[in-house]
């Protein structure tokens, strides 16, 4: 395996995260409740982390700002646009794999 500077590691770490940023603005399909209950995060959980990181760096960024970059657009407008209401079966997996700082 290539060994690789700090620098470029960061970039291939941040190429990923982009590319993760990608893929779930073109599977609006796919609901966050859905990667809540099969990987245990979600959309708002990014950009919560994204928050967080931003906050241990010294940069102050609102809720609202880390969402906005997360999924693209405003919150409340993706919401509007693909957002459904869970399914009874949905909410039943959720309280059962619910990860506990949720």
């Amino acid at each position: 395996m290539a060994e690789l500077s700090e620098d470029q590691k960061r970039d291939l770490e941040a190429a990923a995260f982009r590319r993760l940023l990608e893929h779930l603005r073109e599977r609006s399909d796919v609901q966050n409740i859905d990667l809540m209950n099969l990987a245990g995060f979600c959309r708002n959980c990014l950009s919560n982390w994204y928050r967080d990181a931003a906050g241990e760096a010294g940069v102050e960024l609102s809720k609202e700002a880390s969402r906005e970059i997360v999924y693209g657009m405003p919150y409340a407008e993706w919401q509007a646009k693909h957002q459904r209401e869970a399914t009874e079966a949905q909410k039943a997996a959720f309280e059962t794999n619910r990860p506990k700082d949720h």
